[in-house]
This record gives C-alpha cells, sequence and structure tokens, in this order.
C-alpha cells in the first residue's frame, strides 16, 4: 500500500533530493513546448522547476500520497498540475514527450510493471529519465532498521512485513531494462554521499521520508521508542569526528528513448 508522508516536513528535510532533480532537469534537452509526467512528484518542488522550463508546454506531477499533495498543490498554475495516483495504476497511452523522476522509484517493488507503463505513456521518441535508490544506499541506517525490527522490543510488529524498496545493483536493473522496447537506453550507478551538518538535519531526512514504512507497523504507544531508538542509533554510526554525520546514498540513473 502507498505511505503518507508529511509534504511540509518533507520540504524542510529534502535538500539533498533537490539539488539531484535540479541537476536531473538541467541535463534535459527540452524546447519548452514538451508534456512531462513527474511520478512521485512529492511536495512539488522539482516539478515546478520542470514547469518552468516548458513554459508552452505541461507537467502533471503524480504522488500516492494526500499530505505530499496538500503541499504540491501551491505550485499549481496554468502550465503544471497535480493528480492523486498510484505509480502502480498508470493509464496513459503516448501522452508525454518526458516522463521524469527523482528519488521516487525505489518506493515501487514492480519495476516490470513500471517500465512497462512508462513505454506505453511515451509518445514515440520520448525520453524516460529517472534517478532513484541502489543497491549500497543508505548502508547504516538499514543496518539500524535491520536490527530494530528484528530485536525483541519491535519484532512483533513486524511479523509479516515486507521490505518497502526495490534498489537493485546497476548491472540487475540494466538488464530489466534491456527486455523492454526502448529504442535506446542507458543505465549507470551513481554516489551521492550527504553529509548532514548537525544530528538535526540527520534527523529530519530519517522523519521524513525514511522511518514512515517501518513506523507505520509499530502500535501508537511504543511509535516514539521506534522512532527514538532509530534516529539514535543511526546518529552514532554516521557521526564523524569533524562533526555532523555522513550517510552513503547509491543511486540508480536511467536515460531511456522510445
Amino acid at each position: 500500500m502507498p505511505f503518507e508522508f508529511d509534504g511540509k516536513k518533507y520540504s524542510k528535510a529534502s535538500s539533498h533530493q533537490m539539488e539531484w532533480g535540479e541537476r536531473l532537469i538541467a541535463e534535459l534537452k527540452l524546447n519548452g513546448d514538451e508534456r512531462i509526467l513527474d511520478l512521485g512528484c512529492g511536495d512539488g518542488g522539482l516539478t515546478g522547476k520542470l514547469a518552468d522550463v516548458v513554459p508552452n508546454g505541461e507537467v502533471v506531477g503524480i504522488d500516492a500520497s494526500q499530505g505530499m499533495l496538500d503541499a504540491a498543490r501551491q505550485n499549481v498554475r496554468n502550465n503544471l498540475r497535480f493528480e492523486l495516483r498510484d505509480i502502480n495504476d498508470l493509464a496513459f497511452e503516448s501522452e508525454f514527450d518526458v516522463v521524469f523522476s527523482n528519488a521516487a522509484l525505489h518506493w515501487v517493488l514492480d519495476h516490470e510493471r513500471l517500465l512497462e507503463n512508462v513505454l506505453r505513456s511515451l509518445k514515440t521518441g520520448g525520453v524516460a529519465r529517472f534517478n532513484f535508490g541502489a543497491d549500497g544506499n543508505c548502508p547504516r541506517y538499514f543496518q539500524v532498521v535491520r536490527e530494530a525490527i528484528a530485536s525483541p522490543e519491535f519484532a512483533r510488529f513486524f511479523q509479516d512485513f515486507q521490505w518497502p524498496y526495490y534498489m537493485p545493483t546497476i548491472d540487475e536493473y540494466r538488464a530489466l531494462v534491456e527486455a523492454f522496447a526502448f529504442s535506446e537506453f542507458e543505465v549507470w550507478g551513481e554516489d551521492a554521499d550527504r553529509h548532514f551538518p548537525d544530528t538535526d538535519a540527520l534527523t529530519g531526512w530519517i522523519d521524513q521520508p525514511s522511518i514512515v514504512p517501518f513506523l507505520a507497523n509499530v502500535e501508537p504507544s511504543r511509535k516514539q521508542a521506534f522512532r527514538d531508538t532509530v534516529v539514535s542509533k543511526t546518529a552514532d554510526l554516521t557521526r564523524q569526528e569533524g562533526g555532523g554525520h555522513f550517510v552513503a546514498f547509491r543511486r540508480v540513473n536511467l536515460l531511456a528513448r522510445k
């Protein structure tokens, strides 16, 4: 099931996602009249930037979180709109010149279905451009989470828990994309490591969005204890001698043309 996020808190804690996305947008060679679909648009910050570079086109941002869209809709304008929609349920037919996604598609478990839907959504000659979490992403954080959900204190909340992320190796994803009828494509990895200046900044990133799918399984009376455990232990494992916290981010990049 889709997870519910706090778009306002996400906006305050997502500067690194914004940096990645702004670079992706800058790399797109756009004429200014394209129709663009933004998958997992979140708080709409990047979707608004896409709308800025296609003043004679249209951008549609979709997200499954009402909290994210509540924040995103402050960006609505003539060439920009948002829809509450699960990425798994895309049903567009040859409508978009670009399908774009930044720091979102690791939340989608079935990428065979995703790529099939994206290919169908693109016009002939259209481009898909994605960046999302790869194998090896945030290893210290996930070490802490796995230990927490297996601990005697919290294990009872996770007996039927499904891991909420898809983070493939680069070779795995390249092999997957090869099975689809893109006219050309490139898949590559990227290290996008982040130095959080202080524990508050690290905690903001953990709270929104990272811990959300795990916290959703914990009963209300134990949520704070689970959250505090994860925050404290992640802070300890990532703390740097010179101050702040280091988190290793590993990314999959896709550039494909229909």
